[in-house]
């Protein structure tokens, strides 16, 4: 059988360049794991492959709901399989690129049944957070469901707002439901190639994070977002909008704050999305680490990935 390979690591490690230079040299499938590329429209934000990379390395599931829809971790990994079902048809290797940790984990572990969203009690959140901020929400979580608070931001307002949704519909807190899931977990149904690119100095890690964002507001971050409030369907509060990045430059275009203030929020909002990303990573089991700064790291993955190749 072939085996389902994934690409890991930290927001700016240089995860798709990896994943395009693969495409070049053995016939593999990429696969977007990333939750804001899942969305049409985000662009520059999202650090979107170009057209001209995607013409050389096509990727499924990139751009596949409009960003006021929602798209779950579920939906991910029906549709994931679904992806690596047809790559191993047409004879290619699944290369799963992306830092979405969650769909990582939901494609790999299963899912425990979780209740659907209620608009009713995430805007009665919404209002309760403008009121007394997130901290607060946090606050609550950490009373009521410690283990997820402890893993949580108190700044995390999209996941803060699903696990007090979740313990509000079910009466059991978000954790519970992840043990239960443990405990039910079905196998992954194909051997697993894991690799996660990541410098092993913090330091190099935050000046990449640092060098792409001002590449970002360069090619026009502010412009994409302000053409995003154009549509009708958008408020702000989609899981979409709530993307590192587009999350800050929205509210600067509110007058939140100026564009010094929103220039630092999301580069704090990012080194904590990165640091976030190596908590997950460090307790994922059976990984192999690459350091971007050391060596060839394509070179590396295509040598164990051409004995696999039929």
């Amino acid at each position: 059988m072939l085996p389902v390979v994934l690409l890991m690591g930290p927001t700016a490690a240089g995860k798709t360049a990896v994943a395009i230079e693969l495409a070049q040299q053995l016939p593999v499938q990429l696969i977007n794991v990333d939750s804001a590329l899942v969305y049409q429209r985000l662009h520059i934000g999202a650090a979107r492959p170009s057209s001209e990379e995607l013409a050389l390395a096509p990727h499924r599931l990139l751009g596949i709901r409009e960003p006021w829809q929602a798209y779950s971790a579920a939906e991910f990994r029906r549709d994931a399989l679904a992806a690596i079902q047809i790559a191993h048809a047409e004879g290619k290797l699944p290369v799963l690129v992306g830092g979405t940790m969650m769909y990582f984990r939901a494609l790999v572990e299963g899912l425990a049944p979780m209740p659907a969203a209620n608009e009713a009690l995430r805007t009665r959140l919404e209002a309760e957070a403008k009121q007394l901020g997130w901290p607060a929400l946090h606050a609550r979580l950490a009373r009521i469901d410690a283990p997820t608070a402890a893993r949580l931001g108190p700044q995390d307002s999209q996941r803060i707002q699903r696990a007090l949704e979740v313990y509000e519909l079910t009466g059991k807190p978000l954790s519970q439901h992840h043990a239960e899931q443990q405990r039910q977990k079905k196998d992954f149904p194909y051997p697993l190639i894991q690799f996660a690119i990541a410098p092993t100095d913090r330091a190099v890690l935050h000046e990449r994070i640092a060098l792409r964002l001002e590449q970002m507001l360069a090619q026009g971050l502010v412009e994409e977002v302000r053409q995003l409030r154009f549509l009708p369907q958008l408020t702000g509060t989609e899981p979409a909008m709530r993307s590192v990045g587009y999350r800050q430059v929205w509210q600067y275009l509110d007058g939140e704050f100026d564009e010094a203030t929103m220039h630092h929020k999301v580069l704090v909002a990012t080194r904590q999305l990165a640091k976030r990303q190596l908590t997950w990573l460090r307790s994922w089991p059976n990984l192999q680490w690459l350091d971007p700064t050391q060596g060839n790291v394509t070179d590396r993955i295509v040598e164990q990935l051409q004995k696999h190749i039929p």
